[in-house]
Order: C-alpha cells, then sequence, then structure tokens
C-alpha cells in the first residue's frame, strides 16, 4: 500500500502533446494525483515531478517531445522526470538515454502512476517500465476540458487495423473501450460539472463496444436520452464504420451535432491500397453523399496524408482531382513520416521531402477554398452558437452545431451559454462569421 502522506503538496508540472485523447488521459492521470496530495505547480514555481505525455505520430512529434524534455528539465533541474505516451512506448530506450529523465512509463502503465511516484522507487538513474502494450484487454475511460467550452471524453483506445503507415497498434495495442452504462455514467457527471459539449474520442472511435457485443449506435442512441442542455460531437469515424443508420440517427438526434470528421487519407485507390485501408474512393464519395442527404449543413472534416512510399506523381495528381470534387468542409492534412515496424517502408518509391511540403501546401490550399464556399452557404441562416471562455482582445468565438466559427464582442455573461443568431459575414481577418 503506497503512503500517500509523502506526496501531500508535492508540486507537479504536465506537458502533454499530440492528440485529444493524449490530453483526456493527462488529466485522468492528474485527478489520481490531485486526489493523492500533489498540487499543479504555479507559473515560476519549481516542480518536484514533471510528466510529460508524449506523441509520435511522425518525426516531428518525436523530436518535440525531446525538446519538450531538455525545457522542462532547464526549468525544473531538481525535478524527477516522468516521461510516458506512445513516444514512451515505443522508443522507451532512446528516451532513457535523455538527461534528465528519471522513469519512463509505457502507454498503459501510466495509468498507474502514483505506485511509480513513491520515491523508494524513482532513484537517480533513469528507468524503463513497459509491459507488452498487445496483451493489455483493459480499458481506461478519462476526459479532459480545454480553456474553451468543451469536455473530451475518451470511450475507445486502440486499433486493430494496421495501416501500413501508422505505429498506433504498437503504441496503443488491440482495440477495446468502456460500456454504454460506463459512458453514460461518465457523460452525466461532467455534464453535472457544467458541460455543454461533449465530444467522443478514441482511436477508432466506430469499434466502441467491438469485444463486449455493444456497438457504437448503441452509445449513441444511449447518451441522446440523457435529459440535459448538452451536445454531443462524434471525433472521428473510419468510412467503412460510418453507416447510414449512424447518420440518419445523427439527423433526428436531441443532441448530437451535424459535425463528422472522417479519415480518407488518399483519393487514390492505389494509394489506398498501398496504405491497407478498408475501403475505397467510391465507398468515401457514398458516405459523404449520404451525410449530405439527410444533413445538407453539416460540417464534414476529412484526414489526409501527403507523399507516402508509393504516391507517384500520377497519383497524388488522381487524389487531388478526387478532393476538387467531394462535397467536404475542410482538410486536415498530415504529411507522412516514416515510422519504424510499418510496412509502409518495404515499398521502394519514396517521395523527396520538399516534394511533400508542395503537396501539402496545395492540399491546405484546397481546404482553404472548401471552407470558405462553406461558411459561404451559412451566411444569412439562423444557428444556435455555444460561446467559449477564452477572450481574443475584445471578443468572443464560438461554434454552432455544424461547427461554423462564430464571433461577438465579449460578454462574460455569455460564456458557456447558447445564443441563437443570424449568420453575417467574415470578420475581417476572414476566421469566423460575424452575428448578421
Amino acid at each position: 500500500m503506497i503512503d500517500n502522506t509523502i506526496f501531500t503538496n508535492k508540486k507537479v508540472v504536465y506537458h502533454t502533446l499530440g492528440c485529444k485523447l493524449n490530453f483526456a488521459e493527462t488529466s485522468a492521470i492528474g485527478k489520481q494525483l490531485a486526489d493523492a496530495g500533489f498540487i499543479k505547480a504555479r507559473a515560476g514555481e519549481e516542480a518536484d515531478i514533471c510528466i510529460i505525455n508524449t506523441c509520435s505520430v511522425t518525426d516531428t512529434a518525436d523530436h518535440k517531445c525531446r525538446q519538450a524534455i531538455s525545457r522542462l528539465h532547464r526549468l525544473h533541474p531538481n525535478a524527477k522526470m516522468i516521461v510516458t505516451g506512445c513516444y514512451a512506448q515505443l522508443k522507451p530506450d532512446e528516451i532513457a538515454r535523455i538527461e534528465g529523465v528519471d522513469l519512463v512509463l509505457g502507454a498503459n502503465e501510466k495509468f498507474d502512476m502514483l505506485s511509480y511516484l513513491d520515491e523508494t522507487k524513482v532513484t537517480s538513474g533513469s528507468k524503463i517500465r513497459r509491459g507488452d502494450i498487445l496483451k493489455v484487454k483493459e480499458f481506461k475511460p478519462s476526459v479532459s476540458h480545454d480553456d474553451r467550452t468543451r469536455y473530451f471524453l475518451k470511450i475507445q483506445d486502440g486499433c486493430d487495423y494496421y495501416c501500413s503507415f501508422c505505429t498506433i497498434p504498437l503504441a496503443r495495442g488491440h482495440s477495446r473501450s468502456g460500456t454504454i452504462t460506463e459512458t453514460v455514467k461518465i457523460s452525466r457527471e461532467i455534464i453535472a460539472q457544467g458541460a455543454k459539449e461533449i465530444v467522443l474520442t478514441g482511436v477508432n472511435t466506430g469499434e466502441f463496444g467491438k469485444r463486449n457485443g455493444e456497438k457504437f449506435i448503441g452509445l449513441i442512441q444511449a447518451l441522446d436520452e440523457i435529459d440535459a442542455e448538452v451536445r454531443f460531437r462524434i471525433s472521428s469515424v473510419e468510412p467503412n464504420l460510418l453507416t447510414e443508420e449512424i447518420v440518419r440517427f445523427v439527423a433526428e438526434s436531441k443532441h448530437f451535432m451535424p459535425h463528422f470528421h472522417i479519415p480518407l487519407q488518399s483519393g487514390s485507390n492505389a494509394v489506398l491500397q498501398l496504405m491497407k485501408r478498408r475501403y475505397s474512393t467510391e465507398d468515401f464519395a457514398e458516405k459523404a453523399a449520404i451525410i449530405r442527404q439527410y444533413l445538407p449543413d453539416a460540417f464534414i472534416g476529412v484526414d489526409t496524408i501527403v507523399g507516402v512510399r508509393g504516391e507517384t506523381d500520377a497519383l497524388f495528381e488522381e487524389s487531388v482531382n478526387f478532393l476538387k470534387i467531394l462535397d467536404f468542409s475542410q482538410l486536415h492534412v498530415f504529411t507522412y513520416s516514416e515510422r519504424a515496424d510499418t510496412k509502409m517502408l518495404e515499398i521502394e518509391h519514396n517521395v523527396a521531402i520538399k516534394e511533400r511540403k508542395r503537396r501539402s501546401d496545395l492540399l491546405h490550399s484546397i481546404s482553404d477554398e472548401k471552407t470558405k464556399a462553406f461558411y459561404g452557404k451559412q451566411i444569412g441562416k439562423s444557428a444556435k452558437v455555444l460561446w467559449e471562455s477564452k477572450r481574443d482582445g475584445d471578443v468572443m468565438h464560438g461554434f454552432t452545431e455544424n461547427y461554423v466559427r462564430v464571433e461577438r464582442m465579449y460578454d462574460k455573461k455569455m460564456v458557456n451559454m447558447a445564443e441563437k443568431v443570424t449568420l453575417g459575414e467574415w470578420n475581417a481577418d476572414k476566421t469566423a462569421l460575424v452575428i448578421g
């Protein structure tokens, strides 16, 4: 049994990199430590413990993690440095060699953080505690609350897809999730804390319930029965798992917003095959058309990756042509980065770094055009805006049901409040619409 008295008033600093899943998990760790007596260090205070939750989706992510470790070590030279997350799971020895690192915890071990913070165990000299993530079956739910108004609720973890470019299964293990009953309970708790919007997040959200006989559609149906003023958003669903039943339900629901985030990755069927994806461009176009059928004004965000091995000039052009005709609202563009232990490294054709950047820039320009067109169609329409807490000079911002960013003069009383407005023209820097 751990003697929590040794933690009382110990100061801790958290640093999180990567996806919303990581932020939710850091929040769960923070609650565990706060309950044990730790306090969060204020700006300028030297911490006793530094906890870094890492990402490893690209080489750039790895570099940012190393930079963060070095920076925190300079700021808190006497603190115990604990590094966890995807980078720690994939490359623990590499992290352990960085100056200042005391302990490296694997992706699952981070949820037992408290046991590793016992001073009898955290001695000088780095240590690695990393189990076989592929053997982990237990799901650990977690919630984060950003500086806006929304909460991010982790409902699923891991992935069974093994796409050729991706290390997520190696970093987070097999797909697993909570139960409908558990997820509804947590949702009710954070609504009671003041949540007005909850984003359902995971690695492969559509696989919710895969191992316990439940389904994602059952989850969203149960959440929709909650009697409260709350919005739900679905963070990301694989195209092959986004069914017409789900779309139709969102269109008819009380709480789920007309907002879909769907990973496409490439507009070329040949590249999709190289990536080991489970759908074609024709399948994807059909899903987009179904969304527009039931929800003409829905926001559709699309993920793409440029510069993967095997993506020739001709195949990239094919992808661009598909994206130009596809009806979506915004692209999230990722530049391919080689990852160890992935099948894509076996593909001979390699895209030069400079060319990857050029392709990324081109897709970003297509995204800008699509977003402006989508926003333009919303001007003059009535919408309900949930206003966020952050103040930007004299203005504040919020989002409509279909994720249009709106600007108004700052009013403290409107924070976390929903307001029915008529959408006007663009603001001065064309980052949001104003109230008409």
